[in-house]
């Protein structure tokens, strides 16, 4: 393909990026990854650098505009102040996301000649671009690393185990490698293209091969704790109306009250509108809900004051049977625009969500000790999206609560997308993950990834279930996205080795081989 045709290759790589949305979840269709790959690795071939970003950037643009389109309906829940936005908005930050990928192709096209165009290590080297760039999407500018190309393999029980050791940046970088390598086989020639074709054959064989062992090996036993999580399902755009605290309280008490039997009861995000540790007949109220030796965990606004003036948390609060707050924890990683305003003395915006200031950041992940309860680590909705930033590592918990309120998204696609992130959270840390959503989805899942017990969008209703074990500190937990960088460093030292082998002239015979 000559470079005239640059726009045809822009119009098929955002095709292809729009494609590949659907090898995520909800839709987890994996034969997608290599058409998408293997498209976008076709179209920069021949082109110099800077045609290869607009490439890359287009596929991006194809693959944030469709994958992240639900954002949309966050602006519609206060239409009147803010449904003008919605379109510009998404549309701004998907291309803003594209730059991502389209560094990766830029990247990939100005070093490919070094590959000397041989399919395995043009295949290599556009993963390991892709990984670079994916990992400072997860961390530049606060980072956002949504939809990675590793959760692909989310619902694919032995596939995403991988995680445990390498994370899912480096879940990523096999899924591009795997897929991107029919695309290279296709340019190639016929015996190289056999080849590269049985790699992928063996390196899916070998993902699934590792998965397996790791379901089947260190089953963990339960720790004999019950759970209740409720999911209220109140809309967004009636939470913080006048007079609903009293509706939204009685609601999540009258499913609180249902008969069985628990020991901690786990209420969403900012369940309770208002300031709890501050209302004591609202705690007199919930310690009627809650039987004696159990805990209830819930989202609650918090504030402190200081000689500054009022400091706002977005926060997890646990109280005991008589209404006494034990422990609590404030998020940590905000969501720009959402709980705060970036450069708020410059930009003349306001943030989406109600109340009297932005929220300030607490001081990182943290473990809480509650008695009688297994030790539990803190997500409060956005946070359970970030690989290797959840739990306090020097003090490891024995599982994941995960209290986020997924109304502002509907019933989009989002809310699933979000559910994968939490399920890869899981496999990562080999940790249960518990998540109470305020309108779903709410689920139990397992130290492997697996939903045992969910609770779909829009719906009203509690989950009963025995909290999971918790299995070994993983690989990656010790080690974090080092392990990835030691897995790409491995298969160019052993490309590098192959080639080499295949590179020495047949039928030569050093001299200390003669008799």
């Amino acid at each position: 393909m000559q470079s005239t045709r640059l726009p045809l290759r822009t119009l098929l790589a955002a095709a292809a990026g729009a494609l590949s949305v659907l090898a995520i979840p909800p839709f987890s269709l994996l034969f997608v990854v290599p058409l998408a790959f293997s498209t976008l690795f076709v179209m920069v071939q021949g082109i110099s650098a800077w045609r290869a970003l607009l490439v890359g950037w287009s596929f991006g643009l194809g693959q944030f505009g469709f994958g992240i389109s639900w954002i949309a309906e966050s602006f519609y829940v206060d239409a009147e102040r803010f449904g003008v936005l919605a379109i510009p908005s998404v549309a701004g930050l998907a291309a803003v996301l594209a730059l991502f990928p389209g560094l990766a192709v830029a990247l990939f096209a100005q070093f490919k000649r070094l590959t000397s165009g041989r399919p395995l290590a043009s295949s290599l080297l556009l993963a390991t671009c892709w990984f670079g760039t994916e990992w400072l999407r997860g961390h530049l500018l606060t980072g956002f690393p949504w939809n990675l190309a590793g959760y692909t393999l989310v619902e694919y029980d032995a596939l995403r185990q991988p995680a445990a050791w390498i994370g899912s940046y480096g879940l990523s970088f096999i899924v591009v490698f795997a897929g991107a390598l029919p695309g290279a086989a296709f340019l190639a020639e016929k015996q190289a293209r056999l080849k590269s074709l049985a790699v992928v054959g063996i390196v899916v064989l070998a993902v699934w091969a590792a998965g397996t062992v790791r379901i089947a090996s260190d089953a963990p036993a339960a720790p004999g704790i019950d759970l209740r999580l409720v999911q209220g399902n109140i809309p967004q755009g009636e939470k913080w109306e006048p007079g609903s605290r009293e509706r939204t309280l009685t609601r999540y008490l009258d499913l609180s009250d249902r008969p069985g039997k628990f020991d901690l009861l786990l209420w969403p995000e900012t369940a309770f509108p208002g300031f709890l540790d501050e209302d004591a007949a609202a705690r007199s109220r919930i310690a009627g809900a809650v039987p004696e030796h159990a805990l209830l965990l819930t989202g609650a606004p918090d504030r402190v004051e200081t000689d500054d003036g009022s400091l706002y948390f977005n926060a997890l609060q646990a109280y005991d049977s008589s209404g006494r707050i034990l422990a609590g924890y404030a998020k940590h990683h905000l969501v720009p625009f959402g709980e705060y305003v970036p450069l708020s003395d410059w930009l003349p915006l306001e943030r989406m969500t109600e109340g009297l200031g932005d929220f300030a950041p607490g001081p990182g992940p943290r473990t809480l000790a509650l008695p009688g309860a297994p030790l539990v680590a803190a997500a409060i909705c956005y946070e359970i999206i970030f690989p290797g930033h959840v739990i306090d590592a020097e003090f490891r918990p024995d599982w994941i609560y995960n209290a986020t309120n997924d109304a502002w998204f509907g019933t989009s696609i989002g809310p699933e997308q979000h559910l994968a992130s939490a399920r890869m959270r899981a496999v990562e840390e080999g940790l249960p993950v518990v998540r109470a959503a305020n309108t779903g989805i709410s689920a139990v899942i397992d130290a492997t990834g697996a939903v045992l017990e969910r609770l779909d969008t829009g719906t009203t209703g509690i989950i009963d279930a025995p909290l999971p074990g918790a299995r070994a500190a993983t690989l990656y937990s010790r080690f974090g996205d080092w392990t990835s960088l030691v897995l790409i460093a491995t298969c160019w030292i052993f490309l590098g080795g192959i080639t080499a082998v295949g590179a020495r002239p047949k039928g030569h015979v050093r001299k200390d081989e003669c008799g």
